[in-house]
């Protein structure tokens, strides 16, 4: 058993490794990377917001029976502070602000459209609100504190806080598809195998090396799964394939930012250093 474990370990080493040398040239640009899929989804929802504008319009008058002046205001407050948060989190500019911004338009728009109690809507936001918290984490320096004397929670503990929230949320998403759809076999293995990845994530327990597996298995899922460009332009199935692929996106920009991070110190990764 020792060494078998020996064995796993030594593996385990050669294999993050090879990730690490293969992801060499494209590290400087992963942040960058993680920070505009993260918002993607907020930039596609203002974009279709603006180009389906009476559309929309009917939809929150009619169906939600929002007065024609709410509507408008509701509306366009939420493409305006989509579309410039998001170019304020790719930007590196006002991150706290941008964050904040982009998470009221996630609850406004669960309230605002009725989705509150939609559980695979529900879950996915969770996703989208830990790609988001992620780059809230990552915004964060390291800072002097002013009066030492005082017992307060430094800039370095709030990241670590917001690392571990935002690596348990990322999972969701794909909790929330491993048990939604029809079954078979591979389907079985295949969401087992991606389960074992979401617990190694959340416990932060080779987190990196399984927060890329992850990448690599949404990116395959959501070209295969998600392919809304394959549809027809009148068909509503269309609409809600592009909502689940860009928001699948956002969840792997999420991913991105952790393995460009690390887990942060609750995690067994960094507990595992101190030893």
């Amino acid at each position: 058993m020792a060494e078998f474990k020996q064995q796993l370990q030594e593996f385990s080493s050669k294999a993050e490794d090879i990730i690490d040398r293969v992801g060499q040239p494209l590290k400087p640009y992963i942040p960058v990377i993680g920070r505009f899929l993260i918002v993607a989804t907020f930039l596609e929802d203002a974009l279709r917001i603006s180009t389906q504008w009476e559309d929309q319009l009917l939809f929150m008058e009619q169906r939600r029976h929002f007065p024609s002046v709410l509507s408008h205001l509701f509306l366009g407050l939420n493409v305006i502070i989509m579309a410039v948060g998001s170019f304020m989190v790719i930007a590196k500019r006002y991150q706290n602000y941008a964050v904040y911004g982009l998470l009221s338009t996630v609850v406004a728009q669960a309230l605002g459209y009725g989705l509150v109690f939609n559980f695979q809507f529900f879950l996915r936001n969770l996703s989208v609100v830990g790609g988001l918290v992620m780059v809230l984490s990552d915004s964060m320096q390291r800072k002097r504190q002013m009066f030492a004397a005082l017992p307060q929670i430094s800039e370095t503990d709030k990241r670590t806080y917001l690392q571990l929230a935002g690596r348990i949320l990322l999972i969701f998403l794909f909790i929330g598809s491993a048990f939604h759809g029809d079954w078979s076999l591979t389907r079985i293995l295949v969401s087992l195998l991606g389960l074992a990845a979401c617990i190694m994530v959340a416990v932060g327990f080779k987190a990196r090396w399984s927060a890329m597996f992850l990448v690599l298995f949404l990116s395959v899922f959501n070209i295969l799964i998600n392919n809304f460009w394959s549809v027809n332009h009148s068909y509503f199935k269309r609409d809600f394939l592009k909502y689940d692929f860009f928001q699948t996106l956002s969840t792997v920009g999420g991913f991105l930012l952790l393995v460009n991070m690390g887990p942060g110190g609750y995690s067994i990764d960094e507990k595992k250093k101190a030893f």
